[in-house]
C-alpha cells in the first residue's frame, strides 16, 4: 500500500531523524537517491547533459548535491539559479567542485538538455509558480523532467493546482508519499512515482493511502466450500426505468461478475435483465418485499422515480447510492441510518450534494470527498481521475490508483455500483467495498482496452471483470 502523510507530519519526522544524524547527512541521503533515479532515467550518464531547476530551499539543495554526482558521473551539468543569493551554498559549492556549472543560458541549456531537474520549491510551496520558474517549467516540458520529493507549484497536502505548475515525467520523493501525488490533478503533474527511504520514523496517521494489488487481493471475498448463495451474499439492485432499461442491465452485471450469490433485481426493466442474465431474481417490487438481501444499490437510471428510496433506506442492511437516487437523498435520513451507507456520485452529481459547483469539487477533491462524508454520515466514494473514497468515522482518503480515461464512457459507473454493491453483500465495510470495487473496476478498464486504442464500452468493462479478477486473485 502506497501510504502518504502530510507535509507537518514528514517534517517533523525529518527534524526527529535530523537530530539524531550529522548535520547534512539527511539531504545527502535525498540525494544519493536522486542521483541513482536520474541515472537511471538517462541510461548513459557519461556525456549527456543535465540541467537544475534551482530554488532557494532544500529541494535546490538536494538538486545541486545529486548534479554534483552525476557531473562526477561525467554528465555535464548546468545549475539555473532561480535565487542567486539564496541558493544552497554547500550544494552549490559540490556541483562546483565536480565540474558543474552555473547556466549563462537558461533556455539554451533546457533546449540542449537530455534531462531536466526540477528543484524549484519544496513541499511547503503554495500557489502556482513564479512567472520566471513557470517559463522554465514551460521550456522543459520539450525534454524528460525529473521533480524533486514533488513536481514545483502543486500542494503537496491536498493534490490542488492553483497556477502554472511543472509536468514531471518521473517524481523521486523522499521519505514518504504525499497526498498531492496520489490525488488529481496534481497527481497527473507528477507523472511515476518513485520513493526514496531515507529512515524517516511515520506515525499512523496518514491523509492518504492507495491500495496496490495485494492489498486487493485480501479484501476480495472467495467462496468455499461450506459457500452457498447467502453466504456469498445477495445484493439487491434498485435500477433502471423505461427510459434507461440498459442501466438496470449494467449494474446487474456488475453484480453479478462482482462475486455475489445472486442478485434480485426490482424495477421496470425485468424483461431486459432476464434477457441478458437468466440466473437474476426478479420483482415488481417495492423492494421490501423482494426477498431477502445482505446489501442495496439504488439510483442508476431511475429518473424521476425515487419511490424506492425510503423502502431501501429503511433496511437494516448496507445501501449503495448512485447517479439518479442521489437526488432524493435527506442529509438527517442518511445520518440516522443503523446500517452503512455508500455514496457514489461523480463531481456534477457531488457539486449538487453540495451547493457548489462542479469546478470547485473538481479542483479540490480531497475537500470535496471528506465534506460529502462528514455531511451524510456515510462513505463517500468520489468518482473522477483519480477516485477517492472517504469515511465519515475519519481515516486516510483512499485513492484508487488503476483509473483509466477508457472509463469515461456511458454506463461505466452503473457497472461499478453493481460490483461494488456485491462487495458490501459479501460483507466487506463500505470503505474497503468501495476502494476494491474501484480498484477492479479500473483493471477491468486498462484489461478491456485494445493496443490499438480503440474505444470500448461499458459492457466491455463489465466483461472485463472476471479476468481483473483472477489478475488479482494471483497474489
Amino acid at each position: 500500500m502506497r501510504t502518504a502523510f502530510s507535509v507537518d507530519v514528514v517534517r517533523a519526522a525529518e527534524r526527529d531523524l535530523m537530530a539524531r544524524l550529522p548535520e547534512g547527512a539527511l539531504m545527502q541521503r535525498a540525494a544519493a537517491g536522486l542521483a541513482v533515479a536520474c541515472a537511471e532515467l538517462l541510461g548513459r550518464v557519461y556525456g549527456s547533459r543535465v540541467v537544475l531547476l534551482v530554488g532557494s530551499g532544500d529541494n535546490g539543495g538536494d538538486a545541486l548535491y545529486a548534479g554534483a554526482r552525476l557531473a562526477r558521473r561525467g554528465a555535464g551539468v548546468r545549475a539555473v539559479l532561480l535565487s542567486p543569493d539564496r541558493a544552497h551554498a554547500g550544494g552549490l559549492a559540490a556541483l562546483r567542485a565536480a565540474g558543474g556549472r552555473v547556466s549563462g543560458d537558461a533556455l539554451a541549456d533546457i533546449a540542449r538538455a537530455d534531462l531536466v531537474v526540477d528543484g524549484i520549491v519544496g513541499i511547503g510551496g503554495k500557489g502556482g509558480l513564479r512567472p520566471e520558474a513557470a517559463r522554465l517549467a514551460e521550456a522543459a516540458r520539450q525534454t524528460v523532467v525529473a521533480s524533486v520529493d514533488l513536481p514545483s507549484g502543486v500542494d503537496a497536502d491536498t493534490g490542488e493546482v492553483r497556477g502554472d505548475a511543472v509536468r514531471a515525467d518521473v517524481t523521486v520523493t523522499f521519505g514518504a508519499y504525499k497526498p498531492g501525488l496520489l490525488i488529481d490533478p496534481a497527481r497527473e503533474y507528477a507523472g511515476a512515482l518513485r520513493l526514496v527511504d531515507i529512515g524517516l520514523d511515520l506515525p499512523g496517521d496518514a491523509t492518504a493511502e492507495a491500495l496496490q494489488y495485494a492489498d486487493v487481493a485480501e479484501l476480495l471475498p472467495r467462496p468455499t466450500a461450506e459457500s452457498d448463495k447467502y453466504r456469498r451474499g445477495v445484493v439487491g439492485v434498485v435500477a433502471g426505468s423505461a427510459r434507461y432499461p440498459g442501466a438496470a442491465v449494467l449494474a446487474v452485471s456488475g453484480a453479478l461478475r462482482g462475486g455475489a450469490g445472486a442478485v434480485r433485481y426490482v424495477g421496470p426493466a425485468a424483461d431486459a435483465v432476464l434477457a441478458q442474465f437468466p440466473e437474476t431474481l426478479v420483482h415488481a417490487g417495492p423492494p421490501s418485499k423482494a426477498g431477502r438481501v445482505q446489501a442495496w444499490v439504488i439510483g442508476p437510471g431511475i429518473g424521476d422515480d425515487g419511490d424506492a428510496m425510503g423502502d431501501v433506506l429503511d433496511s437494516g442492511v448496507p445501501v449503495l447510492v448512485d447517479a439518479d437516487g442521489l437526488r432524493f437523498l435527506d442529509a438527517a435520513r442518511v445520518r440516522d441510518r443503523g446500517a452503512p451507507t455508500l455514496l457514489t456520485p461523480h463531481a456534477g452529481e457531488a457539486a449538487a450534494l453540495l451547493g457548489t459547483d462542479r469546478a470547485d469539487v473538481e479542483a479540490a477533491r480531497l475537500h470535496s470527498v471528506r465534506e460529502l462524508a462528514a455531511r451524510y454520515g456515510a462513505t463517500a466514494l468520489l468518482k473522477g481521475s483519480t477516485t477517492l473514497v472517504a469515511d465519515a468515522a475519519g481515516g486516510p482518503v483512499r485513492a484508487n490508483p488503476t483509473g483509466t480515461g477508457w472509463l469515461a464512457t456511458a454506463g461505466s459507473g452503473d457497472v461499478l455500483s453493481g460490483l461494488t454493491g456485491s462487495l458490501l453483500a459479501a460483507g466487506l465495510p463500505a470503505r474497503d467495498a468501495a476502494a476494491a470495487g474501484a480498484y477492479l473496476h479500473g483493471l477491468a478498464a486498462r484489461l478491456a482496452a485494445t493496443p490499438d486504442g480503440a474505444p470500448i464500452l461499458a459492457t466491455d468493462v463489465a466483461g472485463a471483470l472476471g479476468a481483473a479478477w483472477r489478475d488479482i486473485s494471483r497474489f
